[in-house]
């Protein structure tokens, strides 16, 4: 079974930029790095050991992980992170989890604004026999430090475990990832992009189509008839320059280098 390990923070409405998760919440100051395999680099990743002890089956009640003092700096940087409704993202033996960093309180009556900092997580796992199942993250709104203001702020940052027993063989144990997810569908918004992107282009090769046989019609015609002699025709048209494709320019050479050096590119 392996420990617990964090990967990145990302923003819930842009999926693609993303900091390290423990250099946003600022629990440890040098996070170690895990080694990776193969599937891991190219997916991606890069995981750290997380702070946190889950021993199987060994149940955890409010556990100090550690006292942080956070800078004004410190502080506006996770203040734009909860803004951004930035979530964190970890691993425990393959399995992933997920937990957004704060909450941004609204007071309709006053029309203010609140910046909350969660610093208790919990950590839910069920295990059958001596397989790990399920593994699920809460947070505590009620236990929160407000970050509303620029100035140094103390926190203590705490988790707790609870282990539960479930019969759900290990075989099964990533359906439920399969089948949904708290994270944005973004594999769906990419289908219909690719489905979008086939229909225009097949349009646009129907509309280029039907302008060519219109103009060519009348061409194609002539050149059925095999009784017509084609030196009797004057010739109309694209056939007048059709021969031009075929003739090479002055000063080729020097036409060749300014076009395979990208000068043309000034002119636009």
């Amino acid at each position: 079974m392996e420990g617990l390990f964090a990967s990145y923070s990302y923003p819930f409405y842009y999926f693609f930029d993303s900091f390290s998760v423990f250099n946003c919440s600022l629990v440890i100051d040098h996070p170690k790095d895990k080694r990776e395999a193969l599937g891991e680099v190219l997916n991606g990743d890069r995981l750290v050991d997380a702070p946190y002890e889950l021993n199987f089956k060994e149940d955890r009640n409010s556990k100090v992980l550690c006292q942080k003092s956070l800078s004004k700096v410190e502080v506006a940087k996770l203040r734009d992170a909860v803004a951004k409704d930035y979530y964190f993202q970890m691993y425990y033996d393959d399995l992933p989890l997920w937990g957004f960093l704060g909450k941004l309180d609204k007071d309709k009556e006053q029309g203010n604004a609140k910046y909350l900092l969660f610093k208790h997580i919990h950590f839910d796992i069920m295990y059958n026999g001596d397989r790990v199942i399920e593994i699920n993250v809460q947070t505590d709104p009620n236990v929160a430090v407000d970050i509303t203001e620029d100035k140094e702020v103390q926190v203590e940052f705490s988790y707790s475990v609870t282990w539960k027993k479930t019969d759900i063989p290990f075989e099964k144990r990533m359906e439920k990832y399969s089948k949904s997810s708290s994270m944005p569908q973004h594999l769906e918004i990419h289908w219909f992009s690719i489905i979008n992107s086939c229909v225009t282009v097949l349009l646009l090769t129907g509309f280029l189509a039907t302008i060519l046989m219109r103009v060519l019609k009348n061409d194609f015609i002539k050149y059925s008839h095999e009784d017509e002699s084609l030196e009797d025709q004057e010739e109309t048209g694209w056939k007048y320059i059709h021969g031009d494709v075929f003739r090479f320019p002055q000063q080729k050479s020097l036409f060749a280098a300014i076009v395979g050096s990208g000068t043309q590119l000034l002119a636009l």
